[in-house]
C-alpha cells in the first residue's frame, strides 16, 4: 500500500491525541484504533493508548500525533477521517467512514463493510 494512507486525521483529532498523551500517566507513542464486534449495529470502534508499535500496523501521523491501526481493522477503516468534536451532549472521537452502511441510534456502534479496493484503485487512477 506504500504511500496510501488508511485514515486521515483532522487537526482537532491530532490536538486531542496529543493532550491525551500529555495527560497519561503511562508512556505511550500514540493511540491505537481498532474495531470489535459489539453494539446494536454489529461493530464498535476501539480507541486505546498505544504503548508500543506492533508488527504489521499502519501508522497515520499528523502534527506529531500518531494513530496506530490494528491490521484486522484496516479494510474497514480505509478512507475514514478521524475527528474530535465537543457538543453539548458528548465529546469524543468521531469516525467519518465511507465503509459504514448504517449506525445505531445512539451512534456508539456501526455496521461496516470492507472497503472495495478495486473501486478505490480505479478512483485514484481517474
Amino acid at each position: 500500500m506504500g504511500q496510501f494512507a488508511v485514515m486521515s486525521l483532522t487537526s482537532a483529532a491530532a490536538e486531542r491525541i496529543k493532550s491525551i498523551l500529555a495527560a497519561s500517566d503511562r508512556p505511550a507513542h500514540g493511540i491505537r484504533v481498532g474495531i470489535k464486534k459489539g453494539g446494536c449495529a454489529g461493530m464498535e470502534y476501539t480507541v486505546d493508548l498505544a504503548q508500543e508499535a506492533r508488527q504489521n500496523e499502519d501508522v497515520v501521523e499528523r502534527e506529531g500525533a500518531k494513530v496506530f491501526i490494528s491490521p484486522e481493522a484496516v479494510l474497514f477503516l480505509l478512507g475514514t477521517e478521524m475527528d474530535y468534536e465537543e457538543t453539548v451532549l458528548r465529546s469524543g472521537f468521531v469516525f467519518r467512514n465511507p465503509n459504514q452502511t448504517s449506525a445505531c441510534g445512539c451512534g456508539e456502534s456501526v455496521e461496516l463493510k470492507q472497503a472495495d479496493l478495486a473501486a478505490m484503485a480505479a478512483a485514484q487512477q481517474a
